[in-house]
């Protein structure tokens, strides 16, 4: 008997291999009650196809059905016509998605579950039985489709994410990530990448003059993998960005200033910039700065000083408010008097590893082991980048967010994100080149990371970003708002 015949999907049932020996009559009528109950079965979990049915029969032999059939099916569709006109993202959400995942959920994740758990070596055989994982649930969401799955007793997160390849395979997508379900130890929620969004370059998300608060729990700033805005918590954090050349650093960097853009204008966030590299990177931006240095690498140890001193700078303003929040409040809250401080470091190797000034690199090394250790309670944020990984490990566990862009092996992985990061899907050694701002992120007390691809600003868009916010310190022009177009 193959082990596939008679299994019941997603059910996590047992699949008896050796059945014992009954007379015809007994299988026949085993066998149509069976038959039976998988058809009343069938038609309540697609009440949907059922009602139809229902409606269509009823139509046909009952003619004053008929007239209340069309009325509804005209006043049905015209105003699902004007929901999807009006409002395409919800009629996408709660018609759209549903729709796509009662049938992908029916005719290809439940159809092919049996195999798939074999052939990935996710079922269990005990006494003559298969036991497969449940399928509890298929849902959509915008490119992805999501799978809440119930394991076996035994099994792990890190068991499933081994088996990750194979899935896709079986499934036919392009991708298959696994995340944990907080509070749900025994269950876990698979990704299947259908369509990927992020092979194609993220615009700059639109800038509106609708006044509203920046939310620095949730800055608009890349497009996740499933199609939706990735948003960025900022506030009460700091952030380690990973990647190797042209990989796309100068991107996050900037998604987070235009998402920071609307705090900067009116006075809620303030931004320290530090670009040891000639302010080649930065400066463009410079008007969104309240301290932008850069130095001339020419000038030595007059010029390292300047960073030490401007992070020194940021360790006083860091006590003064622990001082004032002692007995008070855990965790600052930005205002007009006390923002929120961010201090960018375009490339921190220049400042921690290869500086030639010793008493500059001492300074520096004990200001931002401050910074880092100390400051995100009271609102001063850092926001640092490295080529790499290797010259800031010993920084690597007080950046409580950490994003993997492209990187040129798989040490690296762990090095920035933790041993058994890339088993858990952060594949940042196997990011083509020509995607850059295609990275994942890593959040703290999260275990798996997210797959995002961060905007793309041109020269133009940066020069846009500052002039508008130069005018709007003038008077000219009402605070910019970033609204997502994903």
């Amino acid at each position: 008997m193959s082990p596939l015949a008679g299994a019941r999907l997603g059910k996590g049932s047992p699949l008896r291999l050796n059945a014992p020996k009954v007379s015809m009559s007994t299988f026949i009528g085993v066998w149509l009650v069976g038959r039976v109950a998988a058809g009343l079965g069938y038609l309540i979990r697609h009440w949907i196809l059922t009602g139809f049915f229902v409606v269509v029969v009823g139509t046909v032999r009952v003619p004053a059905v008929r007239v209340v059939v069309v009325v509804l099916v005209v006043a049905g569709g015209t105003a699902l016509g004007i929901w999807r006109a009006g409002w395409p993202d919800s009629f996408a959400q709660d018609v759209t998605w549903r729709v796509r995942g009662l049938w992908r959920g029916s005719r290809v994740y439940r159809r092919r579950w049996p195999v798939a758990m074999l052939t990935s070596r996710l079922s269990v055989h005990h006494e003559g039985a298969y036991h497969l994982p449940r399928l509890v649930r298929v849902r959509i969401m915008g490119d992805a489709d999501l799978l809440q799955v119930r394991m076996l007793p035994g099994q792990t997160v890190e068991s499933w994410a081994e088996a990750t390849d194979g899935l896709a395979q079986t499934f036919g997508v392009g991708g298959c990530r696994v995340r944990s379900v907080p509070g749900r130890p025994h269950d876990l929620v698979l990704s299947m990448l259908v369509h990927d969004p992020l092979v194609a370059e993220v615009a700059p998300f639109e800038m509106s003059d609708v006044d509203g608060p920046v939310d620095l729990k949730a800055l608009p700033v890349a497009l996740g993998e499933d199609g939706a805005t990735y948003r960025l918590r900022l506030l009460g954090s700091h952030l380690l960005i990973v990647g190797a050349t042209g990989s796309g650093k100068g991107s996050v960097i900037w998604s987070i200033l235009a998402a920071l853009a609307p705090g900067i204008d009116s006075g809620l966030v303030q931004v320290i910039a530090l670009d040891p590299k000639g302010g080649v990177e930065l400066a463009l931006g410079q008007r969104l700065f309240s301290r932008f240095v850069y130095g001339d690498p020419s000038s030595g140890a007059a010029f390292e000083a300047e960073f030490a001193d401007a992070l020194e700078d940021q360790v006083e303003v860091m006590r003064r408010r622990q001082r004032l929040l002692r007995g008070v409040a855990r965790l600052h809250t930005p205002t007009g008097d006390e923002p929120l401080i961010v201090v960018i470091i375009d490339e921190l190797a220049n400042l921690t590893a290869y500086l030639v000034d010793q008493d500059s690199k001492r300074r520096i090394a004990t200001a931002l082991a401050l910074l880092l250790s100390q400051g995100r309670a009271v609102g001063v944020a850092v926001i640092g980048s490295v080529q790499d990984p290797k010259e800031v490990a010993t920084l690597r566990d007080l950046f409580p967010t950490r994003i993997g862009l492209r990187m040129t092996d798989a040490a690296q992985v762990a090095l920035v994100f933790g041993p058994g990061a890339r088993e858990r899907g952060a594949r940042c050694d196997q990011i083509p080149e020509n995607l850059p701002g295609v990275g994942f992120v890593s959040l703290e007390g999260v275990r798996e990371p997210v797959r995002v691809r961060f905007t793309h600003m041109r020269d133009s868009d940066l020069t846009l970003l500052a002039d508008r916010a130069n005018r709007h310190a003038s008077g000219q022009l009402s605070p910019p708002r970033w609204t997502a177009t994903g």
